[in-house]
């Protein structure tokens, strides 16, 4: 820790924070709980999507990621088009100069290496591209800490991607097959290490015990999301959207008529919408949509029901993290292997075909093993837990060398 006279670490996070993604804010959220509870000293700042948000929520002093302020909207006027041109080239300016204010970037888990949804090169892959550039330009490390990754099939985005990861001074990821996809893109993955998603840190509010069962059979928590498949299926966005929502809206219907609570649960802002087509799609009082704006929210909804079905990824941490028995519909290589981690490997549904005949097959399964599984979640998220202490050990040595140092000093004998 610093001394009296010394100056301050100066730290900034960075991200899509602050837009409307609970998953994105809760990896924010565990972060700053690390840097204010092992380096209270340290000055803290954001470069983000939502800025007002962080400041009011988080108590951090924030600024906006891109100038041009309709960047994630299709430009088709000339104007539109030449601004947002024109904010790509005062973006690398603004992000050099917010770097080099600072001794460390964190960019707080999230998906940064992945283009499992849809995405365009010179979005958040050329911003992410800026801060590592500029991070190895102006001595700043910049650490990327437990994001995920996979394989990505269009060449500007793998590029922007693939040299983000390599002039990043430090990485770690949420899961091995993240580690795999970057060493398949040719990044040197020797000294990157796997650790849970930051999330797993958060605090737990667990409303049931490991043996919680329902009689009758209690609700269901059925997390839902505006899926339209990954960056290369937009061929095909509809027909993936249409039959993820039409076999959702049959499994709901199916819950409802065995006379069981359903309780819709959203991850994003953008969500709402499918929210809204379910509710009408099935008219029953048993059905009723939670109104979550954090993760904090989401594990309180996710305890109070017997069992999830939920598809977007934080989604599925939160139902885990609380020790409820969950079933995924899968759309990425993530969902899969964080099922796996939690010992729920045999839940998986493809998100892509959803089959409401055998989906509610797997879940009739799941529920058979209700207290069986409860036991094993419990087992796991202690795991997670130590492991996501190691991996802030790990982040304080290779960021704050000098607190590392110091510490080192204080516990020798």
């Amino acid at each position: 820790m610093t001394s009296g006279h010394e100056t301050p670490v100066r730290v900034g996070v960075f991200g899509l924070l602050g837009s409307g993604n609970l998953g994105n804010d809760g990896s924010l959220e565990a972060v700053l709980g690390y840097l204010r509870a092992e380096h209270p000293e340290a000055v803290v700042d954001a470069l983000c999507g939502g800025p007002e948000v962080v400041t009011t929520r988080y108590r951090i002093p924030a600024t906006r990621l891109h100038w041009y302020r309709g960047e994630y909207r299709t430009a088709s006027r000339a104007a539109a088009i030449a601004a947002k041109g024109l904010g790509k080239l005062v973006d690398a300016v603004r992000t050099a100069a917010w770097v080099r204010r600072h001794d460390v970037v964190i960019v707080p888990g999230m998906g940064v290496l992945e283009a499992t949804l849809p995405l365009r090169p010179w979005g958040f892959p050329y911003s992410l591209f800026l801060l590592c550039a500029s991070g190895r330009l102006f001595g700043t490390r910049v650490a990327l800490v437990s994001v995920g990754a996979a394989a990505i099939g269009n060449r500007p985005t793998r590029a922007l991607v693939r040299w983000s990861a390599r002039l990043a001074t430090y990485r770690s990821y949420r899961d091995t097959p993240s580690r795999d996809a970057m060493r398949a893109m040719g990044v040197d993955t020797a000294h990157d290490e796997v650790y849970p998603d930051l999330a797993f840190s958060l605090p737990t509010l667990s409303a049931s015990g490991p043996d919680k069962i329902s009689v009758p059979p209690g609700p269901v928590g059925v997390g839902v999301m505006a899926f339209h498949g990954g960056d290369d299926d937009r061929a095909r966005a509809e027909e993936i959207h249409r039959r993820y929502l039409d076999g959702t809206i049959r499994f709901v219907r199916a819950l409802v008529e065995d006379g069981r609570p359903v309780r819709l649960l959203t991850g994003d802002g953008v969500d709402v919408p499918v929210v809204a087509a379910i509710l009408d799609a099935v008219d029953s009082p048993l059905v009723t949509a939670a109104e979550t704006s954090s993760l904090a929210d989401l594990m309180k909804e996710m305890a109070a029901v017997d069992t999830v079905v939920a598809v977007r990824y934080h989604n599925l941490i939160c139902a885990l993290k609380v020790g409820t028995p969950t079933l995924a519909l899968s759309y990425a290589a993530k969902s899969d292997a964080l099922m796996a981690q939690m010992g729920l490997a045999a839940y998986c549904h493809p998100a892509r075909e959803v089959d409401a005949d055998r989906l509610l097959e797997q879940f009739r399964a799941l529920e058979q093993r209700s207290a069986e599984l409860r036991r094993t979640l419990t087992e796991r998220n202690l795991t997670a837990t130590r492991r996501l202490e190691h991996q802030f050990t790990a982040l304080t040595a290779a960021l704050f060398p000098a607190a590392d140092h110091a510490h080192a000093l204080r516990e020798a004998p």
